[in-house]
Order: structure tokens, then C-alpha cells, then sequence
């Protein structure tokens, strides 16, 4: 369980954010709206640490994550997947390795059937040993969700991951992260799209959270 105590993140001189508190309890799902600039982006960052607060404190079932050491930290982001927007590949590597790439850094087997398991789940399986330059975005986006995923993380953060998809590959990624939701994965995304929002409220119980004024708000039912 992620849990934010009165916090607060300056950036650039200013206060950014301000007197948050939050719990994102296990297989909950949650999404986080906003203008852009209010902060969606460093606020997914403190979820996991890339970031710490400059008030309050940030912790992970318990523990305070300012506390950790370098070890536990990353013990502990292993728990925690992350979908970017603008999702990196590494272009020389054919995309099963990219996608294994988590389970490699760690020292674990990225060979056998669950890896053909999990580009199967994301429709990926006949371009496994295709190169990231070769993909369309929204196979880039899915072949990310993977990558966030291969190491069975409890939390799954996605910052804006259909920012630049299509209505129809925008729903294909959301099903899979309901997908994961059911299986009782906390989901957090951030994201500008109501459509996306009104969709996933129909088929599961999602809250959805608002940064306004550098606070974070409950959204009303005009969602």
C-alpha cells in the first residue's frame, strides 16, 4: 500500500505540491487528472520513489522510503511497474529482450514460456524479434505495459499512456490494465482523456483524483 502523509514537492523555487495525504490500498484503481503542469508526472515519481518529498513523507506498506537503503529502495520499486508516455527502447534489441530487460538486471531466467505468455497477453507475440523502430505506438505502449509488468509488481503507474494512441488502441491498453486490476493490482493512471475515464467507471471502481491548486481533490460525479 502506498500511502502520502502531508506532503509537499517544491520544484524550481515554487511549491508544486502541497499538504497531500492519499492511500492507493491493494487492488484499488485510481486515476489522476489534471492541467498539464499541475503536477500529475512528479507526483507519480514520489509513488516510487524517484522523487522525495519536501514536506511530508511517502511511505510503502510502512516504510517511510527516505529511510531505505539503496538495496531496499530498489527491492522495493521491483513491487511497483511504471508505464511511461514516452516509453525508451533500447532500438538494437528485438523486442522480447526489451521486454525481458527487467527480469535480466535483476539475474533471473528472461528465457521460457512466460515471457511468450506475456507478449501473447499484449498481442505481441508474432513481433518478438521485431526491433522498437519497427512498432507502431500503440505496439510500443503495449510492449511497455509488458516491460512494467514481467516482474509481477504489485502497483502498476502509467503516466499518460494513451497521450498518443487512437480510441480503439487507447481501450486495447485500458482493458489490459483492468485486466491486471481484476488479478488485484493497485492501477494508478494519470491522464487528460474523460472518455478513457468514463469508459473504465463503467466496468470497474475507479476513483478519480484531481490536482488542482497544488492540492489533490476527489473528482465529482460530472466525471
Amino acid at each position: 500500500m502506498i500511502e502520502f502523509q502531508n506532503v509537499a514537492y517544491n520544484y524550481g523555487g515554487g511549491e508544486l505540491l502541497t499538504d497531500i495525504s492519499l492511500r492507493l490500498p491493494p487492488g484499488s484503481f485510481h486515476f489522476l487528472t489534471g492541467p498539464s503542469g499541475a503536477g500529475k508526472s512528479t507526483f507519480l515519481k514520489l509513488c516510487y520513489g524517484e522523487l522525495h518529498p519536501t514536506a511530508g513523507r511517502v511511505t510503502i506498506d510502512a516504510h517511510d522510503m527516505r529511510s531505505l537503503s539503496r538495496d531496499d529502495v530498489a527491492a522495493m520499486r521491483r513491487r511497483i511497474g511504471v508505464v511511461h508516455q514516452d516509453c525508451q527502447f533500447l532500438d538494437h534489441l528485438p523486442l522480447a529482450e526489451n521486454v525481458a530487460l527487467p527480469l535480466t538486471a535483476s539475474g533471473r531466467d528472461a528465457a521460457g514460456a512466460d515471457l511468450d505468455d506475456l507478449l501473447g497477453w499484449v498481442g505481441l507475440k508474432p513481433l518478438a524479434s521485431h526491433l522498437p523502430p519497427s512498432l507502431s505506438g500503440g505496439e510500443r505502449q503495449r510492449a511497455a505495459l509488458a516491460r512494467a509488468v514481467i516482474m509481477s509488481p504489485d502497483v502498476i503507474l502509467a503516466d499518460e499512456p494513451t497521450g498518443n494512441l487512437d480510441w480503439e488502441m487507447s481501450v486495447r491498453l485500458l482493458t489490459l490494465l483492468m485486466e491486471l486490476n481484476k488479478m488485484g493490482k493497485t492501477i494508478l493512471i494519470a491522464t487528460h482523456d474523460m472518455n478513457l475515464i468514463r469508459t473504465a467507471k463503467s466496468q470497474v471502481p475507479a476513483r478519480v483524483l484531481r490536482i488542482r491548486d497544488r492540492r489533490l481533490q476527489l473528482a465529482g460525479s460530472d466525471l
